[in-house]
């Protein structure tokens, strides 16, 4: 099975003095990774040494937000049998190469994590470096790596205990380490290892609590990885009192995670413990029959009754009566004659107890307090929105709670109409933007309230806001483009509802005065469809383009009538 192989950098041909090669040898939220040196030549060369000689199967590259490589190749290294192994005897092999995005899409403000697998045998592991994508946060023409990491296995690995020999362990991942504290990811790592084992002994409520725990571990994980880049950089601005708090912070949050999750326990650090008798003589077997012996060798015989106690059929038993505090409890000894199933009278409603809560304070307990912090992903994906509204909005337009998405949206309006017509072209340029994103998440709720206020947004935004602010006609078309794919995909949605209101609005923007002109909603409305498309789907298309006819007709093209007389 292919694991995580170990490694130190042996040359590099050239480091920025504060981010040297030698920070890739250790995998940590606090690694700072290797960078190229200033105004550089290109390519760059990086030489990583195996412990041994190994079979790579995958590496990983995890690369920088704006100090990113065109491409890099990846040579492999092995030296001759009758030569001394360093790096001087080494004979390379290319690979192959990847290229690298520019991250202008994210606004240089995620990282790339790049996947390669390969299949090479060797001792050497050469990366060439080539020149860097230019924009305006590299001034230096520098390039920045924040870790390499490969899996493989050696020569001679056999199967693993799951036969699955390529099958790799997402706590091999490089981005396991990236975001995991160390301290956190070296008790996943035994657990994993445990549960491996209790699923051998077919100890299986063990195997689910750690798994459990596992998964509760990951989460604690990144927080404490968090806290710990926030410790170090308040030490790099000296502030030391938050530096103090944090160091508290960790500390007491990872011992009542310990102590929640029994760690202890867990890691059976006081030996093997089973909840219940469990009888290990007969060792598994190559192929055991176990379903053969199961009859004859059960070691534990729990001798439940064969013969149960007189039941009366289901249809002749009481029902249970309710509980009364006025009436004693008397049961008649024996039920009274029933009726059929078909003849017996309809239960009664039971008259409202004054006493309980009224239903709305039972779906007003969701909406109480702060909505739900954002994910890593969902911080990655909205990154362009909360620049531009905040986190604390675009939180709220992904929350659980469809009342905090309706609030976020109308949050969004606001905002919008009151920003002056006199404010920088970008910046409106960038809050149409934005909130297109948030009405592209709207139209897609499946709840009504949130779809109908992304829609009333999204006629704010092409009716008012775009000639207020004398938006161009490219960035119109774009909006208008980005829309209506998730307009076409609702108007195939099982509810009728929401279907109408999806083909009524893609009709009604195509009067719009500022998308009229573009002729954009015809275009995307009369593009082809797949023909795996789902029929409700692509009756909804034909309707809409039918609609689209009958209002907007069909411009005469004279180049084809010249052709049909000729």
């Amino acid at each position: 099975m292919p694991r995580k192989l170990p490694f130190r950098v042996i040359h590099a041909s050239g480091q920025d003095e504060s981010y040297r090669a030698s920070e890739l040898n250790y995998h940590s939220p606090l690694t700072k990774g290797w960078q190229a040196s200033r105004y550089c030549l290109y390519p760059q060369d990086i030489v990583l040494q195996l412990d041994q000689r190994c079979r790579l199967r995958k590496i990983q590259i995890l690369s920088h937000q704006y100090l990113i490589a065109t491409k890099i190749e990846f040579f492999v290294g092995d030296v001759p049998e009758d030569m001394s192994p360093n790096l001087e005897n080494a004979r390379y092999t290319r690979l192959g190469y990847v290229s690298l995005s520019d991250n202008e899409k994210t606004g240089f403000k995620a990282r790339e994590l790049k996947s390669v697998h390969v299949d090479a045998v060797g001792l050497y592991l050469k990366l060439n470096i080539h020149k860097n994508h230019i924009n305006k946060y590299n001034i230096y023409n520098q390039e920045y790596y924040l870790d390499p990491d490969r899996k493989g296995q050696l020569d001679d690995l056999g199967l693993d205990t799951y036969n699955k020999p390529d099958y790799i362990s997402p706590l091999d991942d490089l981005a396991f380490d990236m975001y995991q504290d160390p301290e956190i990811a070296g008790i996943i790592r035994k657990l994993e290892k445990k549960k491996q084992e209790a699923v051998l002994q077919e100890r299986f409520d063990y195997a689910k609590r750690l798994k459990s725990a596992i998964t509760e571990l990951q989460k604690v994980g990144e927080k404490l990885g968090k806290y710990e880049v926030e410790k170090r950089q308040a030490v790099e601005n000296e502030d030391y009192d938050k530096a103090k708090l944090k160091k508290v912070q960790m500390d007491e949050y990872r011992l009542q995670v310990y102590r929640d999750l029994n760690l202890a326990d867990l890691l059976e650090t006081t030996g093997s413990r089973h909840p219940q008798v469990i009888d290990l003589e007969p060792i598994r077997q190559a192929t055991p029959p176990r379903l053969l012996e199961l009859t004859p060798r059960s070691p534990i015989q729990r001798s439940p009754p064969r013969t149960p106690p007189p039941r009366t059929p289901y249809d002749e038993r009481p029902l249970p009566a309710l509980k009364s505090k006025d009436t004693p409890r008397e049961l008649p000894s024996t039920p009274p004659p029933r009726t059929s199933y078909d003849e017996r009278p309809l239960p009664v409603k039971p008259p409202a107890v004054p006493d309980e809560e009224p239903e709305p304070a039972e779906t007003a307990v969701g909406i109480t307090g702060e909505p739900e912090p954002l994910t890593e992903k969902d911080l990655r994906e909205a990154s362009a929105a909360i620049d531009v509204f905040g986190e604390q909005l675009v939180s709220k337009a992904y929350s659980k709670t469809w009342s905090y998405r309706e609030d976020a949206l109308l949050a969004v309006y606001k905002q919008m109409q009151d920003l002056p017509a006199t404010a920088p072209k970008d910046e409106a340029k960038s809050m149409m933007r934005a909130s297109i994103f948030l009405v592209k998440k709207a139209i897609d709720d499946k709840v009504y309230a949130v779809f109908k206020a992304g829609l009333h947004l999204l006629k704010m935004i092409l009716t008012e806001y775009v000639p207020k602010h004398k938006i161009q006609k490219q960035d119109t078309v774009w909006a208008v483009e980005r829309s209506m794919q998730n307009l076409l995909h609702k108007s195939g949605d099982t509810a009728v509802r929401n279907r109408d209101d999806a083909k009524n609005f893609v009709l009604e923007m195509a009067r719009y005065p500022e998308v009229k002109p573009t002729n954009c909603v015809p275009h995307e409305a009369v593009k082809p469809m797949k023909n795996s498309v789902a029929p409700r789907l692509g009756q909804s298309r034909c309707e809409i383009v039918e609609m689209l006819y009958k209002d907007l007709g069909i411009k005469t093209n004279r180049y084809v009538n010249t052709l049909g007389q000729s």
